[in-house]
């Protein structure tokens, strides 16, 4: 798996963030719709790597040489998730439709008293499954965020909701693994996404869209420290005002003997990645990597 992600420039400025945030709010959701339209022609126009990774992965997910409409598609799919965390994260959930499926996990998993790793991707939108957790089933979640990249929009998004911004815990922090620890103790919810790695962290290979791939080790390396259930989230959009959220059990207990750690990390990544391609397969025009994914320019 490429790292290029990392080395990506923020596209924007805080001025314009703030002025989605004005329009979202006090214009309105239909006339920011509208404006997505030459927003992501822009984007379509000048940004040549963020093509690239569209039309990459999507030659893989549909089977066959993606056009520029299903490329502007795709670009617009991932612009009207953006504005919708404006509403997403300051609670104004009325306007939409979200359906869950396998929330019971959930639940069941809230009533035992012991929290989990809620594992997850970039495919979709993150911010949905925060605001159902905050505003509509009240289980309590922290997010395992790498908060060096794109600090504009960070910012952004956390001015939106302060209450949310606290429960974001940093990655790679000295104390990282013990508020994960002491989060899962307090029947937290730890929000990770395991689709990208990050340079210098640990990897495994597995199969994805039928090519190998290395994905980070460190969610399932946290789950089986943490002694904790691991649980998978895809938020889909669907179009519109309609979101979907599903979850599904990935494992009870991550054990790790140690004479046979990579192999038993393969396994639980190669379960996760066929999920996720599934999803994908599902939902192509969710996947927000846009960039050498598969790391095929090198």
């Amino acid at each position: 798996m490429s790292q290029q992600w990392v080395r990506l420039p923020e596209r924007g400025n805080p001025l314009m963030l703030w002025l989605i945030r004005w329009i979202a709010l006090y214009v309105g959701r239909p006339v920011g719709r509208a404006l997505l339209y030459p927003i992501t022609l822009y984007f379509l126009l000048t940004a040549p790597a963020a093509r690239r990774g569209s039309r990459r992965f999507l030659r893989r997910a549909l089977g066959r040489e993606p056009g520029w409409r299903e490329v502007f598609r795709h670009i617009h799919c991932f612009a009207a998730t953006i504005l919708d965390r404006v509403y997403f994260l300051t609670g104004r959930l009325r306007p939409f439709k979200i359906e869950v499926f396998g929330d019971q996990l959930i639940v069941e998993q809230a009533a035992t008293g012991q929290g989990c790793i809620l594992l997850g991707s970039h495919l979709g939108s993150f911010e949905v499954l925060r605001a159902i957790g905050m505003n509509l089933r009240h289980f309590p979640i922290k997010i395992l965020m790498n908060t060096g990249h794109n600090r504009d929009i960070t910012g952004f998004l956390n001015a939106l909701n302060p209450a949310l911004a606290q429960a974001i815990i940093p990655i790679g922090g000295p104390d990282t693994l013990l508020r994960v620890q002491e989060s899962v103790a307090q029947g937290c919810m730890v929000g990770v996404l395991g689709d990208r790695v990050v340079a210098g962290e640990k990897t495994v290979r597995v199969r994805f869209f039928d090519r190998e791939t290395a994905f980070p080790a460190g969610p399932l390396l946290l789950a089986a420290l943490a002694n904790c259930p691991v649980i998978l989230f895809f938020g889909l959009y669907r179009g519109g005002r309609r979101y979907e959220i599903h979850f599904e059990r990935l494992a009870e207990q991550i054990v790790l003997d140690r004479y046979r750690r990579q192999e038993q990390l393969t396994v639980w990544i190669q379960r996760y990645a066929d999920r996720l391609e599934h999803y994908a397969h599902l939902a192509p025009y969710n996947w927000f990597n846009f960039y050498d994914y598969w790391g095929e320019e090198a």
